[in-house]
C-alpha cells in the first residue's frame, strides 16, 4: 500500500538546485597562475591539522605541530584547513567536526565535478549551481589579499576553471556561477562582461557589502555593477554570510546561537534592497539570497510596507522607494530553503514564484542524499504546478535556463 509521503515524492520532478557549494580541487590556482606566483597564490599543502576559532562567519587558525597531516589552503600569509564540515557528504553528523580533512577522506563528488553529476542524479537533482567555499561565499577571500594584481589573477583563474572545467563537460547541469574583483566596481563590470558573453547567468555578491568594509548599495557606487547584471540578464547571488560577519548576543554565547540566526543577515540585506532604490532605477536587475530560509519573508514584507506607509513623515521610508518595499520583492528578489516547513506553512502568504528550493550539497546542513524526501514532506502536497514551480520552474525561468519546465523523474 503507498504511503501519503511516498505519493508525494512521486510527485516532486527533477530539482534544479541553486544553493550547493564545491569544495575546489587543489590546482584551481596553481595550474592556471603565472609559475612566479604560484607560490603565493592559492594552494594546497599537507600538515598538521591545527585548533581553529570562529570569529564571526570566519576562522583564525594555525597549522598545528603533530598530528596527522591534512590539508590546507596556503594564500599569501593565509592558512584555512580544508573541514569536515565543508565536505560532510555520506558523514554521519556525529562524525563531523570542526577539524581538517584530506581529499581522500572527502566523497569525490565535494571536489570532483563527473563524481557530482552521479551524486546529483542520485540525489534527483538534475542541475546545479555551486557557490565557492576557500573564497568565501562571494570572493571576499581575494578582497583581503595584499597583492591586487594577484587576487585579480585569482578571480579570474576561478572563474575560468568554474566555467571550463568544472561545469564545461557537464553538458549544461553545472551552472556556472562567477566572482567579481570586489575591492573595484569597474573591475567588476569587466569580469561581468567577460563571463556574460561565454553564457554565464549568475555572479556572487555580498548581502551586506558594509560588512566586508565596502561602499554601500545606497551610496551609488556599485551601480555600474547592477548596470552590466541588468544589461546581461546576469543574476546576484548572495549567500547567507557572505557578509563575513555573524549576528552576536552574549559573548560567551555557544556557537549554535549565531548559527541559529545568521538569517538574520538576510533580512537585513534584502531590507537594504528594498529601500534603497537599487531595484526602483534597475526595475529587470533580479537578486537570489541563498541558504537563508524563507520563513521569515512574509513578516518581513508587511513590517517594510507598513514602515514605508506609516512612518514616512520621520523615517525615509519613501525618499529611494516610491512603491511599497514588497513591490521589489515580488518584481526582482528570489530566495532559496531547502529546510523551512513553516516556510511553507506560510507560502500563501507571498506566493509561489519566488521561492526556490536548494540542497546545500555537500555541507553538513544539507539534504543529500534524500532531498527529494526532504521537497517532498514539506511541499510535496502542494498542487502539482507550486511542486513543480519550487522544485524547478522558478529556477529555470530565473536564470533562462534552457530545460523543460515540467520533468517528471523516472
Amino acid at each position: 500500500m503507498t504511503t501519503t509521503l511516498e505519493a508525494d515524492v512521486d510527485k516532486i520532478p527533477w530539482i534544479v538546485d541553486l544553493d550547493a557549494h564545491v569544495v575546489e580541487p587543489p590546482d584551481v590556482w596553481s595550474s592556471r597562475l603565472p609559475a612566479h606566483l604560484r607560490e603565493a597564490g592559492p594552494h594546497i599543502e599537507y600538515m598538521p591539522g591545527g585548533v581553529p576559532r570562529l570569529e564571526g562567519a570566519s576562522y583564525i587558525e594555525a597549522p598545528g605541530t603533530h598530528g596527522p597531516p591534512v590539508a590546507w589552503w596556503c594564500y599569501e600569509d593565509h592558512r584555512a584547513s580544508v573541514k569536515r564540515t565543508i565536505a560532510a557528504a555520506g558523514f554521519p553528523a556525529e562524525e563531523v567536526l570542526l577539524k581538517g580533512v584530506t581529499y581522500d577522506e572527502m566523497r569525490p563528488g565535494c571536489w570532483q565535478s563527473k563524481a557530482r553529476l552521479e551524486d546529483m542524479s542520485l540525489n534527483g537533482v538534475q542541475a546545479q549551481l555551486c557557490f565557492p567555499n576557500y573564497p568565501r561565499f562571494c570572493g571576499q577571500q581575494f578582497l583581503w589579499g595584499k597583492d591586487r594584481t594577484l587576487a585579480l589573477l585569482c578571480v579570474e583563474a576561478y572563474n575560468d576553471w568554474m566555467v571550463e572545467e568544472w561545469c564545461g563537460s557537464s553538458n549544461g547541469r553545472l551552472l556556472p556561477l562567477c566572482l567579481i574583483p570586489l575591492w573595484d566596481v569597474d573591475l567588476a563590470v569587466a569580469e561581468v562582461t567577460r563571463n556574460a558573453s561565454r553564457g554565464v547567468r549568475a555572479v556572487a555578491f555580498s548581502e551586506l557589502p558594509t560588512f566586508l568594509g565596502l561602499p554601500s548599495i545606497y551610496s551609488g557606487y556599485w551601480d555600474p555593477l547592477f548596470r552590466v547584471c541588468q544589461e546581461t540578464g546576469t543574476v546576484i547571488c548572495m549567500h547567507v554570510g557572505s557578509g563575513t560577519k555573524t549576528p552576536q548576543t552574549s559573548p560567551d554565547a555557544p556557537d549554535a546561537v549565531p548559527a541559529t540566526i545568521l538569517f538574520g543577515n538576510s533580512i537585513g540585506g534584502m531590507s537594504d534592497f528594498m529601500f534603497s532604490g537599487v531595484l526602483e532605477r534597475f526595475p529587470q536587475l533580479k537578486l537570489l539570497f541563498a541558504e537563508c530560509q524563507i520563513g521569515w519573508i512574509p513578516y518581513l514584507l508587511e513590517r517594510a510596507d507598513d514602515v514605508w506607509l506609516t512612518h514616512r513623515g520621520w523615517s525615509n521610508s519613501q525618499l529611494y522607494c516610491p512603491e511599497p518595499p514588497s513591490t521589489y520583492y515580488y518584481r526582482q528578489i528570489w530566495s532559496c530553503f531547502f529546510k523551512d516547513p513553516v516556510g511553507m506553512e506560510l507560502l500563501d502568504r507571498v506566493g509561489p514564484r519566488n521561492v526556490v528550493f536548494e540542497t546545500d550539497y555537500p555541507h553538513q546542513d544539507g539534504t543529500w542524499p534524500h532531498s527529494v524526501e526532504a521537497a517532498a514532506e514539506q511541499f510535496g502536497h502542494k498542487a502539482a504546478e507550486i511542486v513543480n514551480r519550487l522544485a524547478r520552474g522558478n529556477a529555470i525561468e530565473l536564470l533562462g535556463l534552457d530545460f523543460p519546465l515540467v520533468a517528471p523523474r523516472g
